[in-house]
């Protein structure tokens, strides 16, 4: 097939198939908190696809009309049981879609989404189609306008399975004939649209003239009841959620969150904040923890008093083809800096291994922009100068230039680790300065931090004795009669 360059009827009734992909892109995958393994899909009827310029039904009696702007594939040629190699070759065009479905109707056909996705003109492509063999399908932009506000802006860079791979797996049970359509994903930012709503896509490749022009399409509100007989809608608040795509949009009070509520309160953040990392660990070895500072790593942001919740990544040694599935992709690093958030410091377990990177300059700028508190690796970090520039504490063993393939493998999220000689788990507080790091457990943590400013009133107490030319025989630690002393001066300072 060789596509004209715009989508005509003839381009509809050519498709056979339209195959439509859940979840592809990391931002839509991170809005709706699952990331998959693998490509999952579903059908859409041939009947659903119209042109630019048209408009689309909410169903009578229906809430919440979902939009989603997408790539669509055309089918070129014949795909038989094809390679990821050579799949791209087997795509003959691209233009927009609108992936349009109705969440009142989701729960009639779990799995299959055939009337929530399938109704007439729920499919809406076009204008133009771009030669598939003309564009690089990593370098594509998909852009998604509401009344001309721009709601969704993605490319095609890092998908969690590039379209190539969409092809080939799909082309390993069924034949994908000329004019199929394949419908890759949206990116976050998909949302609803009410009656008199103008939705517009775009799919382009930046920085060229290569473009499909603005897919328009208009809603209207549908007249006609659905059948008795039939499923009816059906919506509740968790449905309002996903389709708006947060409770806030929804206009719905926030859902209370199933985790629990963290132990780093602002109050005892602030007096962590008071007090050394020289303190805490002293008052930590008096209730027998020993093992609870972060050896060996150095902080790009000297002066700086760092608190915050740990989050956790482990990366394990690199063996090639476990990489190879592992290490590409979503992967658990990228997995956990993007949802690293505020307040949080994200905690990376490396084995002590000084020969690769496990952190460059672009994921410490999504973690800054995600707010995270700091981010501690003992492994190595890339871009170093670079990374110590942003206003985000990093604690690293060393520079180095490699990327973390040469050494690692980045495997799971979350989970109990170890990192520069102490144990970490998810949730445990962690405090450094220009001492250390220390890891508190939240349990703990209050009681902990009284102790340390209790010590550290009395240390200042000492220290006036010093320099008054005590000696510290008696002095420190306190005996009985110092004690009487510290306990009248402290009446005084109050």
């Amino acid at each position: 097939m060789s596509p004209s360059n715009v989508a005509t009827t003839d381009t509809l009734k050519q498709a056979g198939k339209v195959i439509a992909v859940h979840i592809n892109y990391p931002s839509r995958a991170a809005e709706r908190g699952r990331t998959p393994e693998q490509p999952s899909y579903f059908l859409k009827p041939g009947s659903s696809l119209a042109l630019t310029g048209g408009i689309v039904e909410r169903p009578a009696g229906c809430e919440l009309l979902g939009f989603e702007g997408e790539i669509a594939l055309i089918i070129g040629k014949t795909a038989r049981r094809v390679s990821i190699e050579d799949a791209w070759s087997y795509v003959g065009g691209v233009t927009a879609s609108n992936d349009l479905g109705v969440y009142d109707l989701r729960w009639a056909d779990k799995g299959s989404n055939l009337r929530s996705k399938g109704g007439d003109g729920f499919t809406p492509v076009g204008p133009a189609i771009l030669n598939a063999a003309d564009v690089d399908p990593a370098a594509l932009r998909v852009r998604t306008w509401v009344n001309g506000t721009l709601a969704q802006d993605d490319t095609t860079a890092d998908l969690l399975f590039p379209f190539a791979q969409l092809v080939a797996d799909l082309s390993q049970l069924l034949t994908l004939e000329p004019g199929d359509m394949i419908l890759t994903g949206t990116p976050a930012g998909a949302s609803v649209a009410v009656p008199g709503d103008v939705l517009e896509i775009e799919v382009d490749v930046p920085g060229t003239d290569k473009t499909t022009g603005r897919l328009t399409t208009t809603v209207t509100e549908g007249t006609t009841a659905l059948a008795t007989f039939g499923a009816q809608p059906k919506i509740d608040d968790k449905q309002r959620e996903e389709a708006w795509g947060s409770a806030e949009k929804a206009g719905l009070a926030p859902q209370d969150s199933q985790e629990p509520a963290s132990a780093l309160t602002p109050e005892l953040k602030a007096k962590l904040e008071s007090v050394a990392t020289a303190t805490l660990s002293s008052q930590m070895r008096a209730r027998g923890l020993n093992n609870v500072s972060i050896d060996g790593l150095t902080g790009t942001k000297a002066g700086r008093k760092v608190v915050g919740t740990a989050r956790t990544l482990r990366f394990v040694p690199n063996r090639e083809d476990l990489f190879k599935s592992h290490g590409g992709g979503y992967n658990a690093q990228k997995r956990a800096i993007d949802s690293v958030r505020d307040g949080e410091i994200l905690v990376m377990e490396a084995r002590g291994e000084k020969g690769t990177g496990t952190l460059g300059d672009i994921l410490a700028l999504r973690a800054l922009h995600n707010g995270a508190a700091g981010i501690i690796t003992d492994g190595g970090v890339r871009d170093y100068s670079t990374v110590a520039s942003f206003d985000l504490p990093v604690y690293c063993a060393n520079p180095h230039p490699a990327v973390l393939g040469r050494k690692h493998i980045p495997w799971d999220t979350d989970i109990t680790i170890a990192c520069g000689g102490a144990t970490i788990q998810p949730g445990d507080i962690i405090v450094a300065d220009d001492d250390g790091i220390v890891v508190i457990p939240p349990a703990i943590a209050e009681e902990l931090v009284q102790a340390c400013i209790v010590q550290e009133h009395q240390e200042e107490f000492i220290a006036e004795m010093v320099k008054a030319g005590h000696g510290v025989d008696g002095l420190y630690p306190m005996n009985a009669a110092w004690k009487e002393k510290y306990e009248a001066w402290a009446a005084e300072q109050a």
